[in-house]
């Protein structure tokens, strides 16, 4: 969402989103929020799938009024109250492009899941482990490969997604990761997995540090850095680790964009390139 139109209307949308989580049941588990998130999935679905429909429902130039009119009558039925509500409301905002539309029902739903996984207090795990198969899939080019081959149905690769995570993840985190193989806007799973975590972090007002290490580090030390880097970045940092023993010693954090990379193997390419230089 490059433009600031479709910058605009995602503001708005996310706090209506914020408003319809806010009035769901707190008593059912986070039911509710993974019934919301899974009608917004087959509402993005449906949009992505229907060319003419979705051009209609992102023309900005007819009232957006009708365009909700519209959405409401096709949808009417099938989804609940809180998804109805929350489409329409995204249809009638003003979008750069019916493809930005799309991608924002897409966002509310991976938030809506997030929101369940916070209701059941398991959000930390999900975090964790969207981390760690980002990890597996960073050190596999060939099931990298496999997941984000567009010629393949997507079926097909939810399978071999579900082969590779089944009885090892949340069902949160699975579903989170199914969209991701399975949507043809997410340019590829590892990237998507990086826009979950973000917004993961947003939830609690926070940033994620991905920490690579060549060995397992301790809770105190885990706790330590976090409290850093959170020194550092005058915000709080979570920290979130992996072991890569070919970085031989040291660490590389990430944090947002920045990349700090002080690992002996760093170092040593650093001087062959000056010893070839």
């Amino acid at each position: 969402m490059i433009h600031a139109a479709s910058r605009q209307a995602f503001a708005q949308l996310q706090e209506r989103l914020n408003d319809v989580l806010e009035a769901l049941p707190s008593s059912d588990g986070g039911e509710s929020h993974k019934t919301l998130a899974a009608e917004l999935y087959a509402t993005a679905d449906l949009l992505a799938g229907q060319p003419r429909l979705r051009r209609a429902l992102g023309d900005a130039s007819t009232d957006g009024s009708t365009r909700a009119e519209l959405i409401g009558s096709l949808l009417a039925g099938k989804v609940g109250d809180a998804a109805l509500g929350l489409v329409k409301s995204a249809v009638e905002l003003r979008w750069s492009s019916s493809w930005d539309l799309t991608d924002a029902l897409e966002i509310i739903a991976d938030e809506a899941l997030l929101s369940a996984a916070e209701q059941q207090g398991k959000l930390d795990e999900v975090e964790d482990q969207l981390f760690r198969f980002e990890r597996i899939l960073a050190d596999s080019g060939e099931l990298v490969a496999a997941l984000d081959e567009a010629g393949v149905p997507a079926e097909r690769r939810r399978s071999l997604l579900d082969a590779v995570v089944s009885g090892k993840v949340d069902e949160i985190t699975a579903e989170l990761l199914r969209h991701g193989v399975s949507s043809g806007r997410k340019r590829s799973l590892i990237l998507a997995i990086d826009e979950l975590l973000e917004a993961s972090a947003r939830r609690r007002a926070r940033s994620i540090a991905r920490v690579i290490s060549a060995t397992e580090l301790s809770a105190d030390q885990t706790s330590r850095l976090g409290a850093s880097l959170s020194r550092l970045y005058g915000r709080e940092i979570n920290v979130r680790t992996a072991v890569d023993p070919s970085i031989k010693g040291g660490l590389i954090v990430r944090v947002g964009d920045e990349v700090i990379d002080g690992t002996v193997a760093s170092r040593l390419a650093a001087a062959r390139a000056a010893l070839a230089g």
